[in-house]
């Protein structure tokens, strides 16, 4: 069991992308977008893996300060008072591109757009499935950064 000097129990809470680590650090809770609806994480959680969905990744600080996280996907292992979130991408709220996220979003939907008006150039190939998932994790981009 994990507890601080003062006898607070924490977890230890690491966020790891393709690029690399997000976040690694102590924390008093966890709240994840799992596919089947948010989970909280507490200290002595039971075991669980878990598939998470597009969506926010709240984390309660050992202050009491919540931070909050865009998530793109990915796996959520408790093991103990560890918890590791394996995702396709992640970023604190404070660090998102907002311009960046709305131009990613138009770009989708103009190629979606230009596959059903059959005007996508013969040399290139539009999947519809991709483009609707740029969209709505840059939605969810534009959610989160609006709680920084």
């Amino acid at each position: 069991m994990a507890a601080d000097q003062d006898g607070q129990l924490f977890l230890r809470l690491e966020i790891v992308a393709p690029d690399g680590p997000v976040f690694e650090e102590d924390v008093a809770m966890v709240v994840v977008p799992a596919v089947g609806g948010q989970l909280g994480i507490l200290p002595r959680h039971a075991p669980l893996v878990a598939q998470l969905a597009v969506g926010e990744v709240r984390v309660k600080g050992l202050d009491g300060g919540w931070t909050i996280f865009a998530l793109a996907e990915g796996f959520l292992k408790v093991q103990y008072d560890k918890v590791i979130i394996l995702a396709d991408a992640s970023e604190i709220s404070s660090a998102i591109d907002v311009e960046r996220a709305r131009q990613a979003m138009d770009r989708a939907k103009e190629r979606i757009l230009m596959d059903r008006e059959d005007r996508v150039p013969e040399d290139e190939m539009v999947d519809v499935y991709r483009e609707e998932m740029v969209i709505k994790r840059a939605k969810n981009r534009l959610k989160v950064a609006d709680k920084s």
